[in-house]
């Protein structure tokens, strides 16, 4: 037997198109081409960080400059040799800060200083072509100092060549990176939106970085060390000032005030700015994070919590962990941790607050109360601390949450806005507590509030509960206006509501809609038991509700209603109901159905014809005359 054994596969290389991976990343990785200065700089950081894990001594210099469709870095860092050049410049996700393929970090020291490099994914250089189209690199190794000084000259249709040069082309070692700009980029190689593309991205780096336009003047710094918030000053007041300051450059606001966000043990490094004025909760702001110094995005929306709408944070990170793009925070446990961490930094400057300066406290929830509001749904805790500070629209006014419940033990609330405005005068008049918990968040806390405060008793406001605070009339009178009673009650039987008289304040209002959940679920079961079929019908009907009916309450105090019930036409009396619940349900601002814009057209046109017709008898009358 005999056998054969299948001769080895020859391995192949990927091949990359340059021009391809261009579009790539200017179209799907990168938001902007203005990344390529970031990528200039992390390169030349980190070249300066692995030549003082060789060497501490070394000299650090980085110089930025741009003129005439040409930016120029020059770095004293760790260098290249030829070897080197030829497979890191042009290899997709190899760098010089890995190991293997000439990338040292079994040498003493490089292996610590890993954490310390910024760049991760070695694109490197090759993202510099969203602008370019020709990018040249001189550079020297300082690993090796009898290499001679490379030249890498790449072009964006795919090519590159390596050289070496003569020693005296660049005597010490480091690189020098020559950008070219392609047609239709060139607006961002000049000088000024270069210069402001380095501050931006690189104002915090931990090296000198310089910049110079080309027009004979000394460079300018483009590193501002430390960050303001890590700064001495000699008074709190002046730091305040300092960091109200830098939030109008960064931001374009004054704040409030700045909040710390120091978390060393997380690696971070911060300050928050309270909005000075209000935000929508749904809003998401953008927050600026640095990482190791390289502002890594100004729209880092997974920060904070999204209750901590009303601030804008900026911060130093070396431990989060960036996107591939680099220009956003992957959304990991460890940024989930961080995250609660710095929402507990700002829900302790809200304690802080509250203890030590109750007037910064209240111009900030002047400003901001549906931030804390939506902080306190999830927090009992804060919601006690916050008691004598968040106003609520009451029936007593607009008060704290303490003050209302001094004056009620028994506290009722309306789930709209409409609900509240129609009961609240009616409601102080007699003496019953109503707290208006149709704004976003209300009703969340006040299912809250027992448990802070176990003393306290409240229920959603129903019809019940106002018909009893009212006043009820004599006996006499009430069996006096019965036959009139039973008409109203026979005219609103289809609309599904219940008809009752009492005297209350103020006088001006002739008749009052109330309407609770239950209510509306029994007419909302009602409506779908008319359209249902048989099995259905079956049942729906059985699971007929208990609950009292909408009621329309009719106000003895009023004059109008006491004429109205005086009315010995009972077609025309029905109609003067009918036009009382509808211009009371109007007042509560609740939708109409379709049976009840039925009934107001039939109440308006009827009125408008008893008008019409005693004006004609009226003439009638003057005419026998």
């Amino acid at each position: 037997m005999t056998s054969t054994s299948t001769p080895p596969s020859t391995p192949h290389s990927f091949q990359v198109d340059l021009r391809g991976l261009v579009d790539l990343l200017s179209h799907h990785l990168y938001s902007s081409p203005r990344v390529y200065v970031r990528e200039l700089l992390q390169n030349a950081v980190d070249a300066i960080t692995a030549r003082h894990a060789l060497d501490p001594a070394a000299e650090v210099r980085i110089r930025l400059s741009a003129s005439a469709g040409r930016v120029t870095i020059e770095d004293s860092g760790i260098g290249l040799t030829a070897a080197e050049a030829h497979s890191l410049l042009a290899t997709i996700g190899r760098s010089s800060k890995r190991g293997g393929d000439g990338a040292d970090l079994d040498e003493p020291g490089l292996e610590a200083t890993r954490q310390e490099f910024l760049g991760q994914f070695g694109i490197g250089l090759l993202a510099c072509f969203v602008v370019a189209r020709q990018i040249r690199v001189v550079t020297r190794s300082a690993r090796d100092p009898q290499a001679a000084p490379v030249e890498w000259l790449a072009t964006d249709d795919g090519s590159y060549t390596v050289r070496e040069l003569p020693h005296e082309a660049r005597p010490e070692p480091g690189t020098t990176v020559v950008l070219e700009a392609r047609p239709g980029a060139t607006e961002w190689a000049a000088p000024a939106k270069v210069e402001e593309l380095a501050r931006d991205y690189g104002s915090l780096l931990p090296y000198d970085i310089t910049f110079d336009d080309g027009e004979g003047g000394e460079p300018r710094p483009v590193t501002d060390r430390p960050a303001v918030w890590d700064r001495a000053f000699p008074t709190p007041a002046a730091r305040r000032v300092a960091l109200a300051g830098h939030c109008a450059q960064l931001f374009g606001f004054t704040p409030l005030d700045s909040i710390d966000l120091d978390l060393p043990v997380a690696g971070v490094r911060g300050v928050a700015y309270v909005l000075p004025e209000p935000t929508s909760p749904a809003h998401r702001a953008g927050h600026r994070v640095h990482l190791k110094g390289m502002l890594l995005t100004d729209q880092a929306d997974n920060l904070l919590p999204d209750w901590a709408f009303f601030v804008r944070a900026v911060l130093d990170t070396d431990t989060l962990r960036p996107t591939a793009s680099r220009e956003n925070l992957y959304d990991d446990e460890t940024l989930a941790a961080v995250r609660d961490a710095l929402g507990a930094r700002v829900r302790g400057w809200l304690a802080e607050l509250a203890a030590s300066d109750p007037e910064r406290l209240a111009a900030f929830l002047q400003v901001h109360h549906l931030g804390v509001k939506s902080m306190a749904r999830h927090d009992s805790e804060l919601l006690g601390l916050m008691l004598p500070w968040l106003p609520f629209e009451t029936s007593d006014g607009s008060m704290s949450l303490q003050e209302f419940a001094a004056a009620h033990t028994d506290i009722h609330f309306t789930r709209t806005v409409e609900e509240f405005r129609q009961i609240a005068p009616i409601a102080a008049a007699h003496g019953l507590g109503v707290i208006n918990a149709g704004y976003t968040y209300d009703a969340d806390l006040l299912a809250l509030l027992p448990a802070v405060r176990p003393e306290l008793k409240v229920t959603e406001l129903d019809a019940g509960a106002v018909t009893e605070r009212l006043d009820p009339v004599p006996t006499a009178t009430e069996l006096a206006l019965a036959p009139f009673l039973a008409t109203a009650r026979t005219r609103l039987e289809a609309q599904g509501c219940d008809v009752v008289l009492r005297a209350f304040q103020p006088v001006s209002v002739p008749a009052l809609y109330l309407d609770d959940r239950q209510a509306r679920q029994e007419r909302d079961r009602t409506a779908a038991l008319e359209s249902a079929d048989s099995l259905w019908s079956g049942i729906l009907g059985s699971l007929r509700g208990s609950a009292p009916r909408a009621r329309l309450v009719l106000n003895h105090n009023n004059p109008l209603i006491r004429r109205i019930a005086a009315l010995p036409d009972e077609a025309l009396t029905g109609t003067a109901v009918e036009s009382l619940y509808g211009q009371a349900l109007l007042m509560s601002q609740r939708p109409l159905r379709p049976a009840d814009s039925t009934l107001l057209n039939r109440a308006f046109l009827g009125l408008l014809e008893w008008a019409t017709h005693s004006t004609d008898a009226r003439d009638a009358q003057e005419d026998q005359k």
